[in-house]
């Protein structure tokens, strides 16, 4: 008996402590769509590959694409699992328990590792505004195969000589190499996290917009490539500019799946709605003539006399906007204009009350639409936080952004992992303010060393930018009559940092003397990290099992114990280190989909363990895992 129980405790499943492995669900999916090309070690069979595929398959020598040095090792680095964890900080953060807006404290490469199992199709828009790569920007590492323990080395949570992140000067025979390496996996690894109809705005200047553009192609592939805006960063010319004033940067925009998008027009200006007006009181109101003919188009040698006998036709090199027949409605409802005098060319009248909601954007924003760099800086300034940042981005350039790829109340989640001063958090509070929405963000940044004294890092600036503007926000909305009207807005943050896994994993490379092996075995039991909190715990599990960290979370007491629930009640996290059958029980009671204990819990009760099992597999608890 005792054997039985033992064989069925081993096996109970482990909560896998990795982040997604990306390699393994690419290759899940080809064997889903393809199960002929499956070997007979499970592995996949590229001849077999090509067959199914046929004519599809390029196996040319020469082909169309982009390369750089270092590339293969990108590959590697998305498919590197990561082992990490993010610690909540509930000091650093506002309103912790309730709000659903984060702060991600760590290297952006391995935390959108850490965010593939819980958010992955659930961001609607992403900006970023990455370094541009002139020299002296800051690059992050591309040592790929230690990227947690750089971050740990650079952060100096670990004991080390230290890993300096640097510069990526123009002297380096790796440039625009060194950057690619940086900016490759992290896209690779954002894009998977966007909804299908999900958007990605990404900013950069003359520099890098070429190759930015082609690792854009093919990481959201080419034909999902929506638009190059141009915008006017500056407003004043640079006359000690060498050869041109650089007025402008670039904002590269892709959908995930440009079948799947939809953006919301812009609302028109008081310009725009001046365009319309109604001199002949007709009934339709105001309206604005537009031409009758179009550039492309049929039918050559085109005439129609309208009822007045004007005889009209298109202009040479272009063609009838409209047929006869529509022609004929158009004059019969008096939508035809002919000028005051009757004499002049004809034209529709386009009513205003017919139009679309609003305008199409266009590819063009200048600084009096969506803000400049001097308005991103004085923004800074009126919070007292100037000084750090040589090019910031205004809030009302992100605004235009979010009003064109999101919906004010549907709780849309917008990503940034190269947060920087926060602009992206303040512009989301803004827009919320504004239009009454309730879109989330999500912040990353890497705590880069400013020099200062009062904020030693960028990521401090960030967190103390956000609590200023949610500050800021609120004392206004104090000062309205009307508040208890308001719906009262989400202007709270969590704060987490990247770290170790809070498990001590098993080292497979260690020596296999008596001394380290029993080490091994002990922690395999006693693994969890010291200084390691329950809060610390309770995220990680959260955050490996697949769930939000914005995650609901209550707190239940169960035969004289304390249970976590989350999910509603379909998934209870139970650390407690003396788990009791009447626990087991009362967990099981509750019915919940999914259950996840400390192993230490079960102080090595195989008994416990295997009782736990048939009461849960009873309850229909779906899974049952211990970590």
């Amino acid at each position: 008996m005792k054997a039985e129980e033992e064989k069925m405790a081993e096996q109970i499943e482990k909560l896998d402590l990795r982040s997604l492995d990306i390699g393994e669900e690419r290759r899940q999916e080809l064997l889903r769509l393809f199960p002929e090309i499956r070997t007979e070690g499970g592995k996949i069979d590229f001849e077999r590959l090509k067959l199914a595929l046929g004519e599809a398959v390029d196996v040319g020598k020469e082909r169309y694409g982009m390369n750089w040095p270092g590339k293969a090792e990108c590959f590697k680095a998305i498919q590197t699992p990561s082992l990490g964890t993010l610690r909540p900080c509930r000091e650093e953060s506002v309103n912790f328990d309730t709000t659903e807006n984060l702060i991600i404290e760590g290297d952006n490469l391995e935390v959108l590792k850490l965010l593939q199992k819980s958010y992955l199709g659930k961001v609607k828009m992403i900006y970023i505004d990455p370094p541009y790569n002139t020299g002296n920007d800051f690059i992050y590492p591309d040592d790929y195969s230690e990227s947690l323990q750089t971050y740990l080395e650079y952060t100096g949570q670990v004991d080390s000589e230290g890993r300096k992140f640097g510069t990526n000067t123009d002297a380096d025979g790796r440039f625009h190499s060194k950057w690619l390496n940086m900016m490759y996996p992290r896209l690779y690894l954002a894009r998977n996290l966007l909804r299908d109809d999900g958007v990605f705005f990404v900013t950069v200047d003359d520099q890098e917009v070429a190759n930015l553009r082609a690792l854009c192609n093919e990481v959201f592939g080419e034909e999902n490539f929506i638009a190059n805006v141009v915008w006017q960063k500056k407003y004043t010319r640079s006359n000690d500019a060498t050869y041109f004033s650089d007025n402008h940067d670039h904002v590269l925009v892709f959908g995930k799946r440009k079948d799947c998008l939809v953006f919301n027009l812009q609302g028109r200006s008081e310009e725009q709605v001046s365009a319309y007006s109604n001199p002949d009181d007709h009934p339709k109101g105001p309206w604005k003539a537009t031409p009758l003919h179009a550039k492309s188009g049929t039918a050559k040698g085109f005439r129609y006399t309208f009822k007045n006998g004007v005889s009209w036709s298109p202009p040479s090199g272009t063609y009838p906007r409209y047929s006869a027949s529509t022609l004929a409605e158009l004059d019969e409802g008096n939508e035809i204009w002919f000028g005051a005098d009757g004499k002049a060319t004809p034209a529709r009248k386009t009513f205003l009350s017919e139009a679309k909601s609003g305008v199409t954007p266009i590819t063009i924003w200048p600084y009096d639409e969506v803000g400049h760099n001097h308005e991103a800086n004085n923004e800074l300034k009126e919070l007292e936080l100037g000084g750090v940042f040589d090019n910031p981005k205004p809030t009302r350039l992100i605004r235009r952004m979010l009003e064109l790829a999101t919906m004010p109340g549907e709780g849309e989640i917008v990503l940034d992992f190269f947060s920087g001063s926060g602009t992206t958090a303040h512009a989301v509070y803004a827009q919320n303010h504004l239009d009454g929405g309730n879109r989330r963000f999500m912040l990353i940044q890497l705590p880069e060393p400013t020099g200062r004294n009062d904020y030693r890092t960028i990521a401090e600036i960030t967190k103390e930018r956000v609590r200023r503007v949610a500050k800021k926000l609120s004392d206004e909305d104090a000062g309205r009559l009307q508040l208890e009207e308001r719906q009262m807005r989400d202007r709270g943050f969590r704060v987490l940092k990247l770290a170790e896994s809070n498990f001590i994993s098993w080292e497979a490379t260690l020596p296999r003397e008596e001394v380290a092996l029993e080490k091994q075995l002990e922690l395999h039991v006693h693994h969890i990290r010291g200084g390691r909190t329950d809060d610390d715990i309770l995220y990680e599990v959260l955050l490996k099992a697949g769930y939000l960290l914005t995650t609901a979370i209550e707190e239940v007491k169960l035969a004289g114990k304390v249970v976590q629930s989350a999910g509603g009640g379909s998934f209870l996290i139970c650390l407690e280190r003396d788990v009791t059958l009447d626990l087991v029980r009362a967990m099981a009671a509750k019915k919940p989909q999914r259950v996840v204990c400390l192993d230490e819990g079960f102080a090595g009760n195989d008994q416990l363990k295997a009782n736990a099992v048939l009461v849960f597999r009873a309850s229909g608890v779906e899974t049952f895992k211990t970590i």
